[in-house]
């Protein structure tokens, strides 16, 4: 039997948060620019607070609902590193290109 929630068959949110989970997954690995990566991977991440939040609803139980509450903390707190690594790495080097970090080895 299928679960429906809201109308919407569970099999959508799967499919959909599949979908999204492979295009971070494909901007992570194919782009250079590192304020598409750091979008990349928060697109992942909400993929996966969307999937998640489905399951939950459809078991009645708020534990996974919860925990997304928390994956966004972390993911709050992912961004303002990332952020404030992104501005150290624009003033040394004057771009936000990842292959240019190799300069900063020596």
């Amino acid at each position: 039997m299928q679960e429906v929630i809201q109308g919407i068959p569970l099999n959508w949110y799967i499919t959909l948060s599949s979908i999204l989970f492979c295009i971070g997954v494909l901007g992570v690995l194919f782009r250079r620019n590192a304020i598409i990566i750091f979008m990349s991977i928060e697109l992942m991440l909400n993929s996966v607070n969307l999937l998640l939040v489905a399951f939950s609803a459809s078991h009645g139980d708020v534990a996974g609902q919860v925990f997304v509450f928390f994956t966004m903390a972390v993911a709050a707190a992912e961004i303002a590193v990332g952020l404030a690594i992104l501005v150290v790495m624009y003033r040394n080097t004057k771009s936000v290109d990842i292959d240019v970090l190799n300069r900063l080895k020596g």
